[in-house]
């Protein structure tokens, strides 16, 4: 086996976890927090709630909510112009992957300057980011313990990936009440999210004993938990295990890094900014399709963990039903069927496919894919 590193954050999980987030800054040496949420999670009520913790620890604050979906690189840009007037010295992220991913390039810029653009790409972070803690609000994103951070070039038209271990939060706070107050399309599209990322670093390049346990456990609690979270705000039974799963789904893509699928929805993201997990809930079949040939027994393994009955099976129709799991998980959710729905043009599709050839996670894609491939396949789910 070859070396590999396993990093994640402290990970404070469970209910009324929120309640230890004035007391991890504080650990941290934190003494004024800038609080980067976005209006959404302000309305649910989460923000109100951080506040009275950091309060109560004795902690200044400055709260900054000017992020949207799938955040662009003017808001980060703003957010470290308001990050530096404040006299801040930790960020605190609460909300979904958006919101997270803005308060680590936020945290990034902070100390090391330039514009966001500069960090595209693996390992360009040269000086320390100041102590970052995070809430997600949502099952699926996982940036909360991972070292990526994906934001919006507006100019181009395209998610920029930027990984570095240094956007590995010093403490992630999960804690499974925040998920009651998302809706079923929400929790459907980020716990399809959760998903993509146990698959695609099970099948990853770079995935390694450590990950993989997390990866398929992750899926067998999405497999059981996903349905009823969706169809209930307030499960709390399926809550905690959809927030456990995503935290485990995301140490391991944290670590095992990604594939096809999300080097494809990045860039549907940065030229129509869609919903990532809808995104990803689509053309997971599709890429799965393709990888397929590159790793059967471990589709086996996938169709195992989703449900899916394999005794006295032979290899090959035991792996096909990994793709028979996820597309029934899909449409039990009421996931969209194609792109075209979505918004997507077929004369988008040779541009996004040549750019999603040079994402950073089509590294670790278990099947070689030239542009024409990534072309055919988005063809296909139109």
């Amino acid at each position: 086996m070859q070396m590999s590193k396993f990093m994640t954050p402290e990970i404070i999980f469970g209910q009324q976890a929120i309640s230890q987030t004035g007391e991890s800054l504080v650990r941290l040496g934190a003494t004024r927090v800038f609080l980067v949420s976005d209006p959404g999670v302000v309305n649910a009520g989460w923000v109100e709630q951080v506040i009275h913790y950091l309060k109560a620890s004795g902690l200044d604050y400055s709260l900054w909510t000017e992020v949207t979906p799938n955040p662009k690189d003017y808001e980060v840009h703003a957010g470290v112009d308001a990050y530096r007037a404040c006299g801040c010295n930790a960020i605190l992220g609460v909300g979904g992957g958006s919101a997270i991913d803005a308060a680590k390039a936020i945290a990034l810029l902070g100390t090391n300057g330039g514009s966001i653009h500069q960090y595209e790409g693996v390992d360009k972070i040269t000086r320390p980011l100041p102590p970052m803690v995070m809430v997600p609000t949502t099952a699926g994103a996982g940036s909360e313990i991972s070292q990526f951070s994906i934001i919006g070039d507006t100019a181009r038209k395209v998610k920029m990936t930027i990984i570095s271990k240094s956007l590995i939060p010093d403490i992630a706070i999960i804690d499974p009440q925040t998920l009651t107050t998302k809706d079923k399309r929400l929790t459907a599209n980020t716990g399809m999210d959760a998903l993509t990322h146990a698959i695609e670093s099970y099948i990853s390049l770079a995935a390694t004993p450590l990950t993989e346990v997390l990866s398929l456990q992750a899926m067998r609690l999405i497999s059981q938990y996903l349905r009823p979270s969706a169809a209930s705000q307030y499960n709390a039974e399926a809550k905690q295990a959809m927030a456990m799963a995503s935290l485990q789904a995301g140490i391991a893509f944290s670590n095992a890094i990604l594939g096809a699928v999300h080097a494809m929805s990045h860039q549907l993201g940065g030229l129509l900014d869609l919903p990532h997990g809808e995104v990803n809930a689509i053309l997971l079949p599709y890429v799965l399709e393709y990888n397929y040939i590159a790793a059967p027994e471990r589709y086996k393994n996938i169709a195992e963990a989703l449900g899916e009955n394999t005794a006295g099976l032979s290899l090959h129709d035991s792996s096909r039903l990994a793709l028979k799991a996820v597309k029934d998980l899909a449409r039990d959710l009421d996931i969209p069927e194609s792109l075209a729905s979505l918004g997507l043009l077929p004369e988008h599709i040779d541009l996004l496919s040549s750019h999603a050839v040079l994402d950073v996670c089509m590294a670790t894609n278990p099947r070689d894919m030239t542009v024409q491939d990534v072309i055919s396949i988005f063809r296909k789910a139109l």
